[in-house]
């Protein structure tokens, strides 16, 4: 286990890497010049060139790309070109947000998603059917449109919920919950239909696996049998499409952060883009990848848990 351990965090770190050049190679490409964001259209080409050559705007990418690198590895991103606030405070303070949208919003969709996807496989027939239509329909219908809907619904129409804004868990959890209601509720619909489709069909295999059969053959309870064994043996396809889920929504979020004006990751990094703030984009597409291999690793983990065959591989 050490040694799997070992092997996917150095596959991990190579692959933070590999993204950080990518990222630095393409915010490279972005027209305009650090000078030419800091300093405003007004100023003077010598000015900007100062300005540029002061920060090693100029210099060899390689150099460039290790000066920023020696500085990543400590934690510190630089400062921003727009507000001169350091990248780190910014993403501190953004990525509670994203983060608990992203781990409601899946937590929602399994609990949804699970229980769906059992009912359908165990009762079939006319509920099967109409599950299966539930997974069709969340899946089709576009999370920004679901989102406008819920927010004319119940803000505009009924005022039972706030329509945009976040409040921190520290401030207010009673706040903070009713601040995420919509947007986990926008996320959570088309992720529980995926998890749902995945769930039924896992069950499906389950139950019809010989030693399921054994198992009715025993005289044990048909609900052990499906609840306990089967939902266990079926559980290793269903945590990875949850940890899916959540890797999709937490680098996924930019439009419901938009819609419902959530102070996270996404709404940053959107602005970031269109205003050409490269340390900002560099910082947040790092934190980003930096989750997901967590993540990633996490779920290696709990497959290795779930499947006896992997934990002796």
């Amino acid at each position: 286990m050490a040694g799997f351990i070992t092997k996917r965090i150095l596959f991990g770190i190579l692959t933070i890497f590999v993204v950080s050049v990518v990222a630095f190679l393409l915010v490279r490409l972005m027209p305009g010049s650090p000078g030419t964001i800091v300093l405003g259209i007004g100023a003077s080409d010598e000015d900007i060139l100062a300005y540029d050559t002061s920060i090693g705007w100029h210099d060899p990418l390689a150099v460039q790309y290790l000066a920023w690198l020696s500085e990543a590895v400590r934690g510190n991103f630089g400062v921003s070109l727009l507000d001169g606030r350091q990248v780190n405070a910014d993403i501190a303070a953004r990525l509670p947000v994203t983060f608990s949208l992203a781990l409601v919003g899946t937590l929602m969709s399994a609990l949804i998603g699970v229980l769906l996807g059992v009912i359908a496989a165990v009762r079939g027939g006319l509920v099967d059917r109409i599950v299966n239509a539930f997974s069709a329909l969340g899946a089709a219908i576009p999370a920004f449109w679901i989102g406008i809907v819920f927010v004319f619904v119940f803000s505009v129409q009924t005022g039972l919920l706030p329509a945009t804004g976040f409040v921190p868990f520290e401030q207010d959890p009673a706040l903070w919950l009713q601040s995420l209601i919509l947007p986990v509720a926008t996320l959570a619909l088309g992720g529980a239909a995926f998890v749902a489709r995945q769930t039924r069909a896992s069950m499906i295999d389950a139950l019809s696996q010989d030693h399921m059969r054994t198992l009715r053959a025993t005289a044990m309870p048909e609900w052990r049998i499906r609840y306990v064994h089967a939902l266990r043996y079926a559980s290793l396809p269903i945590v990875a499409g949850v940890g899916l889920q959540f890797i999709a929504l937490f680098g996924g979020s930019v439009i419901i952060e938009q819609i419902f004006a959530m102070p996270g990751l996404g709404q940053s990094i959107q602005g970031a883009a269109a205003s050409n703030d490269a340390p900002l984009v560099l910082g947040i597409v790092v934190t980003t990848t930096v989750v997901v291999v967590i993540v990633n690793l996490l779920l290696e983990l709990s497959n290795r848990f779930l499947d006896p065959k992997l934990r002796t591989s």
